[in-house]
């Protein structure tokens, strides 16, 4: 009776673990297009990354954001042009303006779903969020603060943790940057992290809305 039910099972893991895969392969892939997607300004480029990681920490398991974060450098450091601006080599991880982001968003991203895993699997959060869900029907007729309002709620704890992961990217680009152009700490605040706060803080909002709608769908 036992072998059965572990040959039924198989197949389903063999499903979960495709799956897993597939989705940590697209995930890379929308990291890639997302940096290749560039505005310059100054030695730090405005992209759509922050949109992409928030975006695979809020939708993935702890385990696949992680895998996808380190997937996507490793191709990047091993010279696949991944990076903004179509780059790639270990070089702009070691010795680029913008390489203490880059090995930043993997701790940024570790410590955004280690925020998320707690909050979902010791507390009732997730689940309350879930039940506060407001019927599209009902949405169509809320006034702009009112769906403000509740997207706040369904979403604060995710917001948060795209926060984080934001703040400890910031921390490593303005560390790596300090070193490279020897530049003190308010200077490499303003040149890597303080023309991009706002529009980051808009990319992280957008990302987990349409996080929750992904992960509605799915």
């Amino acid at each position: 009776m036992e072998e059965a039910k572990v040959m039924e099972a198989a197949p389903a893991q063999a499903r979960s673990r495709t799956r897993s895969i597939a989705y940590v392969a697209l995930t890379i892939a929308i990291m890639a297009v997302s940096a290749w997607i560039t505005v310059p300004l100054g030695p730090v480029p405005f992209t759509l990354q922050m949109f992409a990681f928030t975006f695979a920490i809020v939708v993935l398991r702890p385990s696949e954001a992680i895998a996808a974060t380190a997937g996507y450098l490793a191709l990047g450091a091993i010279g696949v042009p991944v990076f903004s601006g179509m780059r790639g080599g270990l070089g702009v991880l070691v010795a680029g303006p913008t390489g203490g982001f880059l090995w930043g968003y993997l701790f940024g991203v570790a410590a955004a779903v280690a925020l998320l895993h707690v909050v979902r699997t010791r507390t009732s959060w997730d689940d309350a969020a879930r039940r506060r869900g407001v019927d599209p029907a009902e949405r169509a007729a809320m006034s702009f603060g009112q769906k403000a309002v509740a997207f706040l709620r369904m979403s604060g704890v995710e917001l948060v943790a795209g926060v984080l992961f934001t703040a400890v990217a910031y921390a490593c680009g303005c560390i790596q940057y300090m070193a490279l152009a020897n530049a003190d700490l308010a200077t490499a605040f303003a040149v890597c992290c303080a023309p991009f706060i706002v529009v980051d803080l808009v990319k992280i909002a957008a990302a987990v809305a349409c996080a929750q709608t992904v992960r509605i769908a799915l």
